[in-house]
């Protein structure tokens, strides 16, 4: 018999038993998950029947409707931890902060941006405090969220659960938002049940953790931090209730953070695997929530994106400079990107609303938006218009009353100067998708640029300054 297959016999015991461990905890971890859903759902249908029960919504029924609410939220908040990750589309119909916004997938690109209704607890809680609410518009906002729950029961979802590596990114976002959303108020219309509501929420990912850690010992949370996390939940239960008074810095700094630090080293250490394209714009090598590369709304690279040489960036970055300030790229030769987004006024233009059309006749509709910073931004313009920096770009360039030049004479005009020629030439041969010379190496270029115009000028960021 050969030594391999020795070795087979030997291990293979294991393997498998290690494969049916696995499956085990996968489904009592999965069960864990549908048990608070169906919870959830009961309790949302049991707040629905008592408003179709109540003939008019006096004042003494909206306040018992309100405490109903409230009941549902916590359950819901308890389910944050998942529903805000697996699908954060579906999760506004439950929890919409906004009637309208304009958007595509979070952190996604594959979509043109649209109007989005909200509906949900939060905006149901809102309306209650309308002069006269509608008992039909009031349910139609929570027949929604309840229909959204039927979305994280779907296999698309469900497949999540096979394996633990979604949980160390669903963590991830909880954590982020631990900083940003749920010490704020920003989802809570009542400001004082936002420390109530946080506390109850910690406890309920507590229990997460530990059916998480029971269901795939191998790859669950160290003592350290359930340690620090435990030690978090001390720190707000101590903080008090008034959210203006809670010490959010301290909570950020020593607890959020180091939190954030020892999950970004399970996603290494467990060689984890993303099939969510929500972590596509958050640096798995960024270990402080302080990091300026954690995250990136967009890619400022465009078509050079698989170049890593940092003498070529460099050169790029400068053509991209050039081009900027180059009237080259306009349809008269006479307007340059910074005709508009003047570099001394924070690359947008102060003195005017709105700029000048091409032909000098009329006013453009929009304004010239301010570039600094604009890498972060998930989507571009007021109504989320352009969803990249390179289409925005383009759009500019041979929009007839802005640049006013033909999008077919973009090439031929900046490959007419030798020093562009020669750049885009050396440069072309590291797009492989984008064999020859096009438009879209051209805004890429710009891209590149004016994506270095971002600023971290405060206090914070310059410790002993």
């Amino acid at each position: 018999m050969k030594k391999y297959q020795i070795l087979l016999l030997i291990f293979l015991p294991a393997i498998i038993l290690c494969s049916m461990n696995r499956e085990a905890g996968s489904e009592k971890y999965f069960n864990f998950y549908s048990a608070r859903i169906n919870d959830f759902d009961e309790t949302q249908q049991s707040l629905i029947a008592y408003i179709n029960n109540t003939p008019v919504l006096s004042p003494d029924k909206i306040d018992a409707i309100w405490e109903q609410i409230w009941k549902a939220r916590s359950k819901m908040k308890g389910l944050d931890f998942w529903l805000r990750y697996l699908e954060p589309t579906v999760y506004k119909k439950i929890n919409g902060p906004l009637p309208v916004e304009w958007e595509t997938e979070v952190f996604e690109k594959f979509e043109k941006p649209y109007k989005r209704d909200g509906a949900g607890l939060t905006l149901a809680e809102q309306y209650l405090d309308e002069p006269s609410p509608v008992k039909d518009s009031l349910v139609h906002l929570l027949y929604q969220s309840d229909n959204a729950l039927a979305t994280f029961r779907a296999d698309s979802i469900t497949q999540f659960f096979e394996t633990p590596d979604h949980f160390f990114f669903a963590n991830r976002l909880f954590l982020l938002n631990l900083a940003a959303i749920y010490t704020t108020g920003f989802d809570c219309p009542d400001s004082s049940r936002v420390i109530p509501e946080l506390i109850s929420m910690l406890k309920d990912v507590e229990s997460i953790y530990s059916f998480f850690t029971a269901s795939f010992p191998a790859d669950s949370l160290s003592q350290n931090y359930l340690g620090v996390y435990a030690a978090m939940q001390q720190f707000v239960h101590l903080s008090g209730n008034t959210p203006s008074t809670f010490d959010h810095f301290h909570f950020i700094r020593d607890y959020v953070n180091p939190l954030f630090t020892l999950n970004q080293q399970f996603i290494h250490r467990y060689h984890v695997v993303s099939k969510n394209f929500n972590d596509y714009s958050l640096n798995n090598n960024c270990y402080s929530i302080f990091d300026k590369t954690l995250y990136r709304g967009q890619n400022e690279k465009g078509v050079f994106l698989p170049v890593d040489d940092t003498n070529a960036l460099n050169d790029i970055r400068e053509t991209g400079r050039l081009l900027f300030y180059d009237p080259i790229l306009s349809g008269n030769g006479k307007r340059s990107c910074a005709s508009c987004h003047k570099p001394t006024e924070f690359f947008t233009d102060t003195a005017v609303a709105t700029a000048l059309q091409f032909n000098h006749e009329g006013r453009l509709e929009r304004n010239a938006p301010s570039l600094i910073n604009a890498v972060y931004n998930h989507l571009l313009m007021l109504d989320g218009k352009h969803y990249t920096l390179q289409n925005q770009a383009k759009a500019v360039i041979s929009n007839p009353q802005e640049m006013g030049c033909n999008y077919d004479d973009i090439v031929a005009n900046v490959m007419s100067c030798n020093t562009y020629k020669k750049v885009f030439q050396r440069y072309v041969k590291l797009t492989p998708n984008y064999p020859e010379i096009s438009p879209d190496h051209i805004v890429s270029a710009l891209t590149l640029y004016y994506s270095s115009f971002s600023r971290f000028d405060a206090p914070f960021d310059w410790p002993g300054r």
